[in-house]
């Protein structure tokens, strides 16, 4: 009887494991809670789980310490939609409205023109170089801290002109739900975006529970002065000091965070550089593209895309394995607004 009781208790203790609720430290599920609640049980949610699982777990051999958790997400078109156009250039667009009657010189510049009349193909034309003029003429001028009063106010009231919806209602319940899991297991979680760092970093600790000091993105110059009163300002120039894109976000997180991520998202080709950085350290690493193919739910694009294009990404992501999140089989809602208590 003994010897019976002996062979049946790894039996029962399994079974304990599996039905009562409860896991192995560092599993990351608490009480058989499931920590990706708007995410379908696919092999995508499955390696994202099993990863955080295993280097959280001091038994394994792949346990990471806390101080290497560190993990960074892609801001547009990753956490939140990106289409028709980049957010911030709303944002730019709200401003030169704002700000026309003020400059009646204005009328005689075509791409300002443009932009009064919402002519959007007119004003891709300029490039790049149009678009840091239209940030120049907009954001230059003035102190960090005016130009954080502008931004915040404009979050709390601006809609998306398609779904009528605040910006910051249009962020991905799934990758919301990803950054909490990812923080309730000790990780330190960082934005890298190629979008302005001044003008993301107001909102992210509202929005994404991210601190302002962990936002990367690109950057105005500044210059220090002080006004007639002496109080010393940082006034933003109408140069750019740092373009955080391509290869610039590898750049920046290792001038920022001094330490590779050992995980990576991205959604775009911009994002590739970051990936594969992260992709090529020592530790056991977890990287991955989120692709838009949920016409109905959001944009589907991806290859031919103006905006946010995922080409030579989705064949590296296929060739060497790495994570392609499929928004239409592995997310049951996209945006906070689809949960069924909201």
């Amino acid at each position: 009887m003994r010897q019976l009781t002996k062979n049946l208790l790894p039996l029962f203790l399994i079974s304990f494991l599996l039905f009562s609720g409860c896991h192995p430290q560092g599993s990351g599920l608490r009480g058989g809670k499931d920590p990706l609640p708007s995410w379908n049980d696919t092999p995508r949610k499955e390696a994202i789980v099993d990863f955080v699982t295993t280097v959280t777990n001091k038994d394994s051999t792949d346990y990471l310490p806390p101080e290497a958790r560190v993990a960074v997400f892609d801001n547009d078109g990753t956490l939140w939609s990106e289409k028709p156009l980049y957010f911030q250039l709303y944002f730019i667009f709200d401003r030169i409205r704002a700000l026309a009657p003020q400059h009646p010189e204005w009328k005689k510049d075509k791409l300002i023109k443009a932009v009064l009349a919402g002519d959007i193909e007119k004003i891709r034309k300029y490039g790049g170089e149009g678009i840091a003029r239209l940030m120049a003429i907009t954001q230059a001028g003035m102190t960090t801290e005016v130009f954080d009063g502008i931004v915040r106010k404009w979050i709390r009231t601006a809609r998306h002109p398609v779904s009528g919806k605040l910006y910051t209602q249009m962020t991905y319940q799934p990758m919301l739900e990803l950054i909490r899991f990812l923080q309730e297991n000790g990780f330190k979680v960082y934005i890298v975006s190629g979008g302005g760092q001044d003008f993301i970093r107001p909102w992210t600790l509202e929005t994404y529970h991210i601190p302002r000091e962990q936002v990367i993105g690109s950057r105005q110059k500044l210059e220090y002065r002080k006004l007639e009163n002496g109080k010393p300002v940082l006034e933003r120039l109408p140069d750019m000091d740092f373009v955080n894109n391509g290869a610039g976000k590898a750049i920046a997180i290792h001038q920022y965070i001094g330490r590779r991520p050992v995980i990576a998202f991205g959604n775009s080709d911009d994002d590739l550089q970051m990936l594969e950085w992260t992709r090529w350290g020592k530790e056991r690493s977890l990287v991955g593209f989120v692709h838009h193919n949920d016409a109905k739910r959001e944009w589907a694009y991806d290859r031919h895309s103006k905006i946010g294009r995922l080409d030579k990404g989705l064949d590296m992501a296929h060739s060497r394995g790495w994570l392609v999140i499929d928004m239409k089989k592995d997310w049951k809602v996209i945006h906070p607004s689809g949960l069924k208590n909201n």
